[in-house]
């Protein structure tokens, strides 16, 4: 291949505005991938305590399709939306795939795994008339998986389903496998291009991408999205905004982009057509391991405290405490 690792990491933290990863890579990329995916690496995607919102995310892929990546890239065995089968008929394809395919094919995990009871509050097949627990199940094919993929917020660090009280226990795949296999692609619901990115690396260098601390792939969580929103120009000028559709800074609006690690803002979503800060929302960091309980309240000023230096702020947008509390939040994010 005439890509270097190096060069298709580039490619993916620099991708055009428009413009997916394989339309910037491309024929040569598919051309590698179709001598990679020879023979098709079989994939399992489960499905434990989630809205299946990542499911509809991947599906909204643009460019590759999703069903070229389907039918020529991957072998997908199993798909809890997608397949026919369920039941018994789904615990042989695990069996399957933990036996016959053992450290070949790729795990995917969609949505967090209770803990509590032994996982009775997700069963996701049966066998020998007893149920399997999503716990079961991501403990058995974890283990027996070349790589994890964590596809969404849940599934990454147990998103809105691990919120306080969480009553049943949920955690996400890196409390139960081996956090070395495990891939992260959080925010909610996940970006498409960073999953098929994801993929393809996988595929074209037999490995897993570098990660940061928190088990994302770098390419796609390379820094905070307030060091390239959009809204920085007002930040920098001190000018925010106080009501959802002013002009200016979202910060006094609840926006956590100082701490949110993600490409929203050169990648977009739905082809870059939007993106939640662009829409006139602020960011509430899904891609981080706090969200949603340290994200809270979701409209609030973040991350200040005090409730005096809040309102200082608002009427003075420029009062310097207020600037200095935000740029101490950018360093924790760094």
């Amino acid at each position: 291949m005439s890509l270097t690792r190096r060069e298709f990491i580039k490619l993916c933290m620099s991708s055009a505005v428009g413009a997916s990863l394989l339309t910037i890579v491309g024929p040569d990329l598919e051309r590698t991938l179709a001598l990679a995916a020879d023979g098709k690496p079989p994939v399992i995607w489960l499905q434990g305590a989630s809205c299946t919102g990542c499911s509809v995310s991947l599906l909204n892929s643009v460019d590759p399709a999703i069903e070229k990546v389907l039918l020529d890239i991957i072998s997908l065995k199993y798909h809890p939306n997608i397949s026919a089968g369920s039941g018994h008929l789904i615990a042989e394809i695990l069996d399957e795939a933990a036996t016959k395919y053992k450290d070949q094919f790729i795990l995917v995990v969609e949505g967090a795994i209770p803990l509590n009871n032994d996982g009775v509050y997700c069963t996701i097949a049966e066998k020998d008339g007893r149920e399997i627990t999503m716990l079961h199940a991501v403990n058995v094919l974890g283990k027996a998986a070349k790589a994890v993929i964590a596809a969404g917020q849940c599934a990454s660090y147990g998103g809105i389903p691990g919120a306080a009280p969480n009553p049943t226990g949920v955690v996400g795949v890196n409390k139960i496998v081996d956090e070395k296999k495990v891939i992260n692609i959080s925010l909610c619901p996940m970006q498409p291009d960073h999953f098929l990115g994801t993929v393809v690396y996988i595929l074209t260098y037999g490995q897993i991408p570098e990660l940061d601390r928190y088990g994302r792939p770098k390419m796609f969580f390379p820094k905070p999205i307030h060091e390239s929103c959009l809204r920085r120009e007002h930040f920098d000028a001190g000018r925010f905004a106080r009501f959802i559709g002013d002009e200016g800074c979202l910060a006094l609006l609840g926006c956590k982009g100082f701490v949110a690690m993600s490409d929203c803002p050169t990648r977009g979503w739905n082809n870059n057509v939007n993106w939640c800060v662009k829409a006139g929302a602020p960011c509430y960091a899904c891609s981080e391991p706090t969200f949603p309980d340290m994200s809270s309240p979701i409209y609030g000023v973040y991350p200040l405290t005090n409730k005096t230096a809040a309102a200082a702020a608002y009427l003075n947008p420029q009062k310097t405490e207020f600037l200095e509390k935000n740029r101490a939040s950018r360093k924790l994010a760094e």
